[in-house]
């Protein structure tokens, strides 16, 4: 079974909800991701996106998804605890608009990019990015969704 912590800091319309949830099971699925796991996801506005950016990675603005990697047992639980995500709603809506799609896809996007960085995947090297987006789109293509992977990265 896999432990979702989903934390909202402003309201969300509950299909979106449904649809990170999702997003976040298939992408632990396609992974071999063996329960029991959990994560959490925290869906923010751009100032708690912000801080966090300036204070975990020196960047002083706000970002879409930040993802911070722990992968460690919880004690007594038996379960692999693979770290936290943060999303920005009203980035990714701003996103999604900026590049015609639905916020649903975007928010998928995020919570499957950011899930896989949890993994361990990274996209800094070519071949890395390769990787990445490879298993972004899988994932995203086995969910419906409008996108595989960042718009700038289509084609």
């Amino acid at each position: 079974m896999y432990h979702l912590t989903l934390q909202t800091e402003l309201p969300v319309a509950p299909e979106h909800e449904e649809a990170i949830r999702q997003a976040a099971a298939a992408a632990l699925t396609h992974q071999n991701v063996s329960p029991p796991v959990g994560l959490t996801i925290l869906l923010a506005d751009d100032d708690t996106l912000h801080q966090l950016n300036r204070d975990y990675r020196g960047v002083d603005g706000p970002t879409d998804v930040l993802s911070f990697p722990l992968a460690a047992e919880q004690p007594g639980s038996g379960v692999l605890y693979l770290g936290d995500i943060a999303i920005s709603v009203p980035y990714a809506d701003r996103q999604a608009a900026a590049e015609g799609h639905p916020l649903l896809a975007e928010l998928q996007l995020l919570t499957v990019h950011a899930l896989l960085h949890l993994l361990g995947y990274d996209h800094t090297e070519p071949q890395e990015k390769a990787d990445m987006w490879a298993a972004q789109a899988e994932i995203l293509h086995s969910l419906g969704s409008a996108l595989t992977n960042p718009p700038d990265e289509e084609g």
